[in-house]
Formats: C-alpha cells, structure tokens, sequence
C-alpha cells in the first residue's frame, strides 16, 4: 500500500517542500557509541539512529522531504546497513511529519495513543492533514500499550510508555547497553515545557510520568527532541522547575486570580503552561 501512495505523498507534500529547501540545515550525527547516535539538524525535532547487527532503527522523522534525505545520507556515511524501523516518539508533527518520505519497507512503530492523536485535529482546530487514505498509508502500522522490546540481532531496544505528561501518547526509547534514553519532547531546557492539552496532556501528570521514568531505568543520558543531551541530574532539576511552577500558580489562583491575572505575573513565553496548569487545577 506504502508504494502506492509515495508519488502520490510526493505530489501532495511538493509545494510545502519547495518553499522550505533553501531553509534546511544540514542534517548531522552526534555519536554516543558506535551504534548509537544523535540525528541533528534538518528542519524538525531532534532523533536519533541506532545500528543493530543487519538492520538499522531511526528515531523521529523530522519534517520534509529534504530532512528525510539527509538522515539517510548521514546514515549511508556511517554504515551500509538497511533502514527497517521507524520509531515515532508522539505524534508532534516535527517529529512525524517526515513519515511519508521514508522508504515503504521502513516499519513505524509508535504508542497506539501517538497514531490516535495523529489523527486529532490540530490545536486551531483545523482537521488533521493524516485524515486521506495516503496520509494513513504512512501511519504508525505497529503499536503498543506499556512496554515493548524490538530485537536486532544481538542487540535490544526498551519501548516504554510511562504515562500522561505533554502528550498521551508520549514514549521512552532505551538503550541499556549505552544507558541513554531518547524521550521526544517530554522535557525542554531553556524554555517552558510544552503541555498540549489539547491532545490530552497533563503537566501534573508529566511531573509523575517523569519520575516514574526515572524510577524505572538506569538511563545517565538523555535525549530530547530540542536540547542538548542531558543528564539525571538536568531531568530531576527539570521536574524541580516544573513543581515549583505549579505551586506558583496554584498560589495565585487560590486568591482568586484569573487567568489573565497570573498570566500577567510570569514572562509572555510561559502563558500557554501557565493556562495548562491553570485549567489542570480547576479540575482537581
């Protein structure tokens, strides 16, 4: 079906595609191991690669057709082993919608609550782009619940699903062998998280879906999809932050406050954590 629709997504995708290419970065690797490392640049997310004894696994598939192609020159400069898995992180669109430039034998697996919210319409309310039969056609095809372990060879990759956070459909790819987890967008540096509430996300859930992380796997590095890596140390500070937010805005609004009222109390690039956190409490 993928074969069927790729000139199809080719032609659907060529305006958006043209207008960007002189925009793009150039795609490159950051190594962690010599199987693992860090895909940077391109126009998206950050993600990463992972090469197992005959096969080769890529996290997140950044935005157009430009970035895909350079994923996969990075790839080749690296090694000569076939791109057969995708992983998806959540269903961001700068972290899915290069989806449909991958090759049509690639696999995409995903949290099944990742390829439902794919589907959602978008925060304007604007109907999702994946609703025509092309678009599904590059869809996560394998899902999964709580955990699950994709086997290369030798080698092993942890699936885990932790909970609600800035998503619902949010995962963790682990790497136990290199102790580094790729967590998507589920915490930022430098700017405020990101909560979409309109996918369901919950930043109080976050807060418990992180330290249920942190509980469960023995990661010292992680990746996310807009910083540098980071250590346990920079995720327990993150969640810190974030708790130290919330009560801030419990306070002010246990006064009575409005929205607008404590919005008005924080910088304008926090407003939209603010109004999660704000509404988040209203139904507790």
């Amino acid at each position: 079906m993928k074969k069927m629709y790729f000139l199809a997504i080719g032609f659907f995708f060529a305006f958006y595609v043209a207008a960007q290419n002189q925009e793009t970065p150039p795609v490159t690797l950051e190594k962690i191991s010599d199987n693992l490392y860090q895909i940077m640049g391109g126009r998206g997310a950050n993600g990463g690669m992972y090469i197992g004894d005959n096969e080769v696994v890529i996290i997140d598939s950044k935005m157009d057709k430009t970035s895909v192609d350079g994923i996969f020159s990075a790839v080749k400069k690296v090694t000569g082993k076939p791109v057969t898995l995708l992983v998806n992180t959540h269903s961001d669109g700068d972290h899915v919608n290069g989806n449909p430039f991958f090759p049509p034998q690639v696999t995409i697996v995903a949290h099944e609550n990742c390829r439902k919210e794919i589907l959602l319409p978008q925060r304007d309310g604007a109907p999702s782009m994946w609703l025509t039969p092309e678009m599904q056609a590059f869809l996560p095809e394998i899902t999964f619940n709580d955990k699950m372990q994709l086997h290369l060879g030798s080698k092993t990759i942890e699936l885990y699903y932790f909970g609600v956070g800035h998503t619902t459909g949010d995962i963790v790819v682990y790497f136990p062998e290199e102790k580094t987890a790729f967590i998507g967008d589920q915490a930022f540096f430098g700017r405020p998280q990101l909560i979409h509430s309109y996918k369901g996300g919950n930043s109080f859930e976050h807060v418990k879906t992180l330290t249920n992380m942190l509980k469960t796997i023995d990661a010292e590095n992680f990746c996310s999809g807009h910083a540098d890596i980071k250590t346990r140390t920079d995720i327990e500070n993150h969640l810190a932050e974030i708790a130290a937010f919330q009560q801030k805005v419990k306070n002010q609004a246990s006064e009575g406050k409005t929205l607008e009222q404590i919005q008005a109390a924080f910088s304008e690039n926090e407003a939209r954590l603010v109004e999660s956190v704000y509404n988040e409490l209203k139904e507790m």
